[in-house]
């Protein structure tokens, strides 16, 4: 028995823990019925895993020796019936369970409860609704994580190797726990697109029962109704969280998340010099390419000699002229006649011809025709004669 003044050790501590669990005779052979989570199949041949109810949890592993004789692997979510005994891990001081035996019950309560809503948000198209593009060059990016957690960090870090100074706005969230999923559907809707223009959602890895907030359906609306694109992040590669069927791009970790989200400036820079030297090029060949154009229009013959260009076009006329002579004279007689008629006809309407035999006609001085009923004695006129005209003008007697 420790005496209340007596300082001890950490590891006798531990050590009177393990004989007082280990010593309860009904613990070190019991069927537990709990539900499975966060199941991980070492490559030694060992089983790690976790037993759950609605109200606790506790940490099991089944050895190989032991887990020779299981007739299906197991996988989170399966209801079982384990065999084993209670015990203290010294290293770390956990209790744990460690089983020998396991009996297939069925699906758990949150394993149905999850499938269901899945195929229900499936229905719905929730998931397969078209995916938002990240933009190429992002004037800022948010980030829906802990503010103390290492997902932040890994972030911040790869972010600003890849593009120093670009902003990130932080919406601190919690990622673990009861509020865990009120929370991140919270901050997925306080984003704002004036603010960020891509969002990444994310926490370190965990269980399967310490991702539990990402597989609510206030997490799942809440990533729909965002104004911007949203990367999830959770770090976890083998489960698929609802966050990840309903986001519009996936990343196994936050590490990666960022590198999706931000370009490297170098590279951005580096194709930028690409393309001047590509303008450049063309409009270096363009100018080439005119030169030699109008190289070629300097020596044409007809900017060297332009007489030459209008001696041509002068003989093209006059031959042009011949074959018109030559053309009128094969018509018919009939038809010359018939067009010395035509231009007679027309010479006797032109005016100027009445007005060479002595007639004379009057307008106003604007030189509107006027007419004898027309003729005002108050007003002045102009008469015109063939060979001219005389202002005519109301006299007083």
């Amino acid at each position: 028995m420790i005496q209340e003044s007596t300082v001890v050790r950490v590891s006798q501590l531990v050590q009177a823990i393990r004989q007082l669990v280990e010593g309860v005779p009904g613990w070190q052979k019991v069927w537990v019925e709990a539900e499975l989570s966060g199941v991980k199949h070492h490559s030694s041949g060992h089983w790690y895993f976790t037993l759950k109810d609605d109200v606790a949890q506790l940490r099991a592993v089944m050895f190989r020796r032991d887990a020779v004789g299981l007739t299906m692997p197991l996988r989170d979510g399966m209801q079982v019936q384990v065999l084993g005994r209670v015990g203290v891990f010294e290293r770390d001081g956990q209790t744990q369970f460690y089983v020998t035996a396991v009996r297939d019950v069925g699906t758990g309560q949150a394993q149905r409860m999850l499938e269901e809503l899945t195929r229900r948000l499936s229905a719905e198209g929730v998931f397969s609704r078209p995916k938002r593009a990240v933009p190429r060059l992002p004037r800022a990016i948010g980030m829906i994580t802990s503010a103390t957690g290492a997902a932040r960090r890994d972030i911040e870090v790869v972010v600003a190797r890849r593009f120093p100074g670009m902003p990130i706005r932080l919406y601190p969230v919690t990622v673990q726990g009861q509020t865990a999923a009120e929370s991140v559907a919270s901050a997925l809707l306080a984003v704002s697109a004036a603010d960020v223009d891509v969002v990444i959602v994310g926490r370190g890895g965990g269980s399967k029962e310490d991702l539990r907030a990402f597989n609510e359906e206030m997490v799942v609306r809440a990533v729909v109704q965002c104004p911007v694109p949203v990367i999830s992040a959770v770090g976890h590669e083998i489960d698929t969280t609802l966050l990840d069927l309903a986001a519009d791009l996936r990343a196994a970790t936050p590490s990666a998340a960022a590198e999706l989200a931000v370009p490297e400036l170098k590279s951005l820079l580096a194709w930028q010099n690409t393309l001047g030297q590509r303008a450049e090029a063309a409009l270096r060949q363009r100018l080439q390419w005119e030169a030699r154009r109008l190289s070629g229009w300097v020596e044409h013959g007809v900017l060297r000699r332009p007489e030459q260009l209008v001696r041509e076009s002068r003989i093209l006329l006059d031959r042009l002229g011949e074959r018109a002579d030559r053309a009128w004279e094969k018509q018919s007689g009939d038809e010359r006649h018939r067009w010395e008629r035509i231009m007679a006809a027309l010479r006797g309407l032109n005016p100027e011809n009445t007005l060479e035999r002595g007639y004379a006609y009057v307008t106003t001085e604007s030189g509107q025709l006027v007419t004898a009923s027309e003729v005002n004695m108050d007003e002045s006129y102009r008469v015109h004669w063939y060979n001219g005209s005389h202002r005519m003008q109301r006299t007083d007697r």
